[in-house]
């Protein structure tokens, strides 16, 4: 029987779907490229957008002409939005919700009729009795979400309790081995802060995380694999250990230790979860790179404050100045900063949007990832006053693209002549091979099979 993945939005959803594909293959099942014609496709859906919505079931449909005989299975984000939506899709089969991630692998195969005496390699997948809603100091959190601010109570209520009906109380953990040196592995999901923009909490559910020792043990799998570097990602990485009694920098010590791995990245981080006992614990010289994602969206207080954001521009920027403070010095590469921003938020005025621009400048990210608002039905934002005009949002994005070029390549130049490491990857169609250096910086150079996922040392 024959098996077919589709992978739409984040890097949890490759991860995911890279474990699904490790237990499909134990079963037997032979897996081929979508264009073929599998007898089972699975989706992985994304929701973040849309248009994200839209191609979702593009990609349903498209996989529904090439086989319309084949079952088709969906699960992700959008799934748990819209399933009766999808559902009503021809040739979907099942549609697996967020409380299912765990159960797509042996229900298909039940349904299948397949039978395998081997063990399925979904090492992390359930973790009961984790991410039942408890607040920080253990409080258990009322529907009363502070993502609703402003609305009545019982509105909230309302919502909240048609939404959280679903919220599971384990994780689905998940690691992608998508490349020789570079593996993905998922150690938190959900999010508890309902940003006013932002239908992830809903999607995803409350935050929730994978024990260390499931962490550990799923790293020394991708470690026996050959990988030499690994990004721990999550919806709200920082706030790993909610609901297991751990915390974030216990984490990353375990991690650090283990055999194999080289090298560890964090992908996305809240600024405010990033601590200081976590930067100089990373700064003391550890496998942890000076590369860190962290989301701003959007540069002034006026408009963070109005998004539910839980940081000012003076401690996102004092936070910035802390890490280059502890980690850059002479002869030391620079630190990579990435910037998520959100263009055309609601009441993003022209004004406003200029004085983003101004700060950005003074905190000189080395790239900006750049995002265009997308009106969400069923958030806050999606009724805000100020609604900004799609031209005027693409406009707003340009000019983010142009700062961002500029600022990419200054923070290169300023690292040249720095002694840095490259993890080369393979072979690529020019004839060359590329790699990053630690800071993130791209280093290309003609292809040599044997440096292939070795650490080489390198002056940018």
């Amino acid at each position: 029987m024959k098996i077919a993945f589709i992978t739409l939005g984040c890097k949890l959803n490759f991860a995911e779907t890279a474990t699904y594909e490790r237990g499909f293959r134990a079963a037997g099942l032979e897996v081929v490229p979508w264009r073929e014609k599998a007898d089972i496709y699975l989706i992985n859906t994304c929701t973040v957008t849309e248009t994200s919505n839209s191609k979702s079931r593009g990609e349903i449909r498209k996989v529904h002409r090439i086989n319309p005989d084949a079952r088709i299975i969906v699960t992700g984000c959008y799934a748990q939005m819209k399933p009766d939506e999808i559902r009503a899709i021809p040739g979907v089969s099942r549609v697996f919700l967020s409380t299912e991630k765990s159960l797509v692998v042996p229900e298909t195969l039940s349904s299948e009729g397949i039978r395998t005496g081997q063990e399925l390699p979904l090492e992390g997948l359930s973790t009961p009795g984790q991410g039942q809603g408890e607040g920080p100091d253990g409080d258990k959190r009322s529907s009363d979400r502070e993502g609703y601010v402003g609305r009545g109570r019982s509105e909230r209520s309302e919502r909240s309790s048609s939404r959280d009906s679903y919220l599971p109380g384990s994780v689905f953990g998940a690691y992608s081995t998508s490349e020789r040196t570079r593996a993905f592995l998922k150690v938190q999901d959900g999010c508890d802060y309902f940003c006013r923009y932002c239908t992830i909490p809903y999607a995803r559910g409350r935050s929730r995380s994978i024990p260390i020792c499931e962490a550990v043990k799923a790293a020394e799998a991708i470690a026996a694999e050959g990988v030499k570097e690994v990004v721990i990602t999550g919806i709200n990485t920082g706030d790993y250990g909610r609901g297991t009694g751990e915390s974030f920098l216990q984490l990353l010590k375990a991690l650090n230790e283990v055999k194999g791995i080289e090298r560890w990245r964090i992908s996305s981080i809240e600024p405010n979860l990033i601590t200081e006992e976590i930067i100089d614990w990373i700064a003391s010289g550890t496998k942890f790179q000076p590369h860190f994602h962290i989301p701003l969206q959007q540069g002034t207080d006026e408009i963070l404050a109005k998004m539910g954001r839980r940081y000012t521009t003076a401690f996102f920027a004092e936070k910035i100045a802390y890490i280059r403070n502890k980690m850059e010095g002479p002869g030391k590469p620079k630190v990579f900063f990435g910037f998520d921003v959100m263009a055309g938020l609601p009441g993003e005025t022209d004004e406003l949007f200029e004085q983003e621009l101004a700060f950005l400048e003074k905190i000189r990210p080395a790239f900006i990832h750049i995002f265009p608002y997308s009106k969400r039905p069923g958030t806050p934002a999606a009724t805000m006053d100020g609604q900004v005009p799609e031209q005027v949002k693409a406009e707003r994005v340009k000019k983010l693209e142009e700062l961002c070029d500029r600022l990419h390549s200054e923070f290169t130049e300023q690292n040249r002549g720095i002694a840095e490491k490259v993890l080369f990857e393979s072979k690529e169609k020019d004839g060359s091979m590329g790699g990053y250096t630690g800071n993130y910086i791209r280093i290309t150079r003609p292809y040599d099979p044997a440096l292939v996922g070795v650490l080489t040392d390198i002056i940018i």
